[in-house]
């Protein structure tokens, strides 16, 4: 038995941090309850999200100003409440979590085709909205 099944549920959000090892502690903004991962990885994200039936909603993608990379907002919903877990990417990949949650199916090929952002571990058939071009096109700012 996962350790948040014997939690009662109105405990549960405060169970996550200590569970996935994180220090920092929720922030309420937006209507969205935001933790910070630190170093844990999105797989080990989605694998704790899972044990405790949180459903996964989207990812909404960022790319930072200059050369800072990208963010992207993994979203969850564990009982009518809105989680928020951010990582930012210093290169244009990130680990798949398909084969963790099918959900993620739509946005992940999304994100790879405006943003050109790689998520190892899956094949999927490009997006493409115009034949003839290349992953990035769309939504991805390019250096000058």
């Amino acid at each position: 038995m996962n350790v948040l099944e014997a939690v009662p549920k109105e405990n549960i959000l405060e169970r996550i941090p200590e569970k996935l090892g994180v220090a920092d502690r929720w922030i309420e903004k937006g209507g969205v309850h935001w933790l910070s991962p630190g170093a844990l990885k999105v797989r080990e994200l989605a694998l704790e999200m899972n044990a405790c039936h949180a459903r996964f909603v989207t990812i909404t993608a960022y790319q930072l100003p200059g050369d800072q990379g990208f963010r992207l907002e993994y979203h969850w919903d564990l009982d009518g409440q809105l989680l928020g877990f951010p990582f930012l990417l210093a290169g244009n990949s990130i680990e798949s979590i398909y084969d963790l949650s099918e959900a993620v199916d739509w946005i992940e090929r999304e994100i790879h085709e405006g943003f050109a952002i790689d998520f190892l571990g899956r094949e999927y058939e490009p997006l493409l909205l115009r034949q003839g071009d290349k992953a990035g096109v769309n939504l991805r700012e390019e250096l000058l």
